[in-house]
């Protein structure tokens, strides 16, 4: 604690008394400074003990002390010491008064005890505080060093950092989720704080926020040194940190980003043996694949599991989708398979597990954020999900992926699952750009033909095919003759230049009229 006005008077050398404002000696000394100008506050800082012998002071007039007073009391000095026995025998009663008023501490200073005594106090009593300060935080480094060498995870850490604050401590992921808190209780309070946490991770790192409520005050640390945060720290107290206090917060901080730090390189390490497993998978090794994977991938490839391509124009995007993969991998204790390859990420993970549901997760809360028309390269990440697969067919996996990828970048859509193509229809696989155009040339004779007047080709080509070229049904559905018919479709042929007795000219000018059908709605 800093030297008080109630420390100075206890202080036997001194000889200090009160003449007003006893109800305030708590009030903390951050310097003692001797002044005799009539008014000092242009020269104050704010928590000084003012030394005064009223040299210029006109101590007599009640109204010239109201102002002097209420001058020192508006600019935060703690007190004022008036020297008696020099200008004056005893403090005037008018400063006694208005110094009583403005509930300013006012302290009598006997003739023996010079200024110099009372800043000297000041002085070494600040660096006693200091001195203790400094000891309280490196012994609170050495007990957090400690918790962090022990290698059982963060949970001692944050325990001995919360008593160390007199308080809560929780750590954060990148995602904003809690990965553990100290005391227990404190994990609801850290939970409602993601928002403010997801706020800082947008900030370049190191970076800091102080948000709170009339429960607490919170500090909340980005971790991590590079461009994006790894994780935050937040703490609770009931004040502002002191010195000690700030000592111990910023060794955790360090200490948490060495370890995020670590942690990365041993990721790195982990996806060089990943990219190894999966390069054997591809190539048929499933056996070879098994005995590289070891223990930390081989519970990944006893079950069934999900191969699953990311892509992206802009890399913080695939960073954060599979960060946001990685922690919830970890609070699952899944086993996660990642390789980065160019602006790609692919990714083995369990069937029915956190990281895929994360995933799907992060995708939906994107494509709610930035709906598309179609097209997906405004979208920050595209992901093309497999089928349930096994280390036999990762192969047939990749190109689901693949497909699935391809799909959800030309639907405009953050992922799309290969189950969805097969349950689905073709035709929304041929809707773009380049399926239009062939639609639009292969039929604009025929509705160039129709648009003169001189018959209804595209409507009775239509109803013959759904048919299957049967004639009186088609003829039925169009309310002519059968002959009719035939006739307008020797006319089809002849305008076209096709025979309709070829099955594969039949399914292209099926799939031209069902794709101009699907893009007539858009363009009106």
């Amino acid at each position: 604690m800093p030297p008080t006005l109630a420390s100075l008077l206890q202080h036997s050398a001194l000889k200090l008394t009160v003449r007003a404002g006893a109800d305030r000696l708590g009030t903390p000394v951050r310097w003692a400074h001797a002044s005799e100008l009539a008014d000092p506050v242009p020269y104050m800082d704010g928590g000084e003990l003012l030394l005064v012998t009223a040299t210029n002071l006109d101590a007599d007039d009640p109204e010239s002390m109201r102002r002097y007073v209420r001058r020192l009391a508006g600019a935060g000095v703690a007190g004022v010491g008036f020297a008696v026995g020099v200008n004056y025998d005893d403090i005037p009663a008018a400063l006694v008064e208005a110094a009583e008023e403005a509930g300013l501490p006012l302290l009598e200073v006997p003739r023996r005890t010079p200024f110099l005594a009372i800043s000297k106090a000041v002085s070494a009593a600040i660096a006693a505080d200091q001195y203790r300060a400094v000891t309280a935080g490196f012994e609170a480094q050495r007990e957090l060093t400690k918790a962090a060498l022990a290698g059982d995870g963060p949970a001692d850490l944050l325990a001995r950092l919360a008593a160390h604050i007199d308080g809560w401590a929780a750590l954060y992921d990148t995602s904003g989720a809690v990965l553990a808190a100290a005391p227990d209780w404190a994990a609801r309070r850290a939970a409602r704080l993601t928002p403010d946490v997801e706020r800082l991770r947008d900030r370049p790192a190191p970076a800091s926020i102080v948000v709170g409520d009339s429960e607490d005050r919170v500090e909340l640390q980005s971790l991590g040194s590079g461009r994006r945060a790894r994780g935050a720290l937040a703490v609770g107290t009931g004040a502002a940190l002191g010195t000690a206090e700030r000592y111990a917060v910023h060794s955790a901080v360090a200490l948490l980003t060495l370890t995020t730090a670590r942690s990365r390189s041993l990721q790195g390490a982990e996806q060089r043996l990943g990219a190894a497993v999966l390069r054997m998978l591809l190539a048929g090794q499933p056996d070879h694949a098994r005995a590289v994977a070891g223990d930390l991938y081989g519970g990944l490839l006893d079950a069934p599991f999900r191969l699953l391509i990311a892509e992206t124009a802009a890399p913080a995007g695939s960073e954060l989708l599979t960060e946001t993969m990685e922690a919830a991998a970890a609070r699952s204790g899944e086993a996660l398979l990642l390789v980065p390859e160019g602006e790609r990420v692919v990714v083995l993970a369990a069937d029915g597990g956190s990281a895929v549901a994360a995933c799907a997760a992060y995708a939906e809360a994107q494509d709610d954020r930035a709906p598309r028309e179609g097209g997906a390269e405004d979208s920050a990440v595209v992901v093309g999900l497999s089928a349930p697969s096994g280390p036999i067919a990762v192969s047939a996996a990749y190109k689901q992926a693949e497909q699935a990828l391809s799909v959800a970048r030309r639907r405009g859509r953050a992922l799309v699952e290969h189950e969805e193509l097969a349950a689905g229809s073709v035709l929304p696989l041929l809707a773009d750009d380049a399926v239009r155009a062939f639609a639009d040339g292969m039929l604009r004779a025929l509705y160039e033909h129709d648009a003169k007047g001189r018959g209804d080709l595209v409507a009775s080509l239509r109803a013959w095919l759904s048919r299957h070229g049967q004639w009186d049904a088609a003829a039925a559905d169009l309310g002519v003759h059968r002959h009719t018919l035939r006739y307008r479709m020797r006319r089809v042929e002849e305008i076209l230049g096709r025979s309709l007795d070829d099955p594969d000219v039949r399914m292209e000018l099926w799939l031209a009229l069902k794709t101009t059908e699907a893009a007539t709605p858009a363009e009106e």
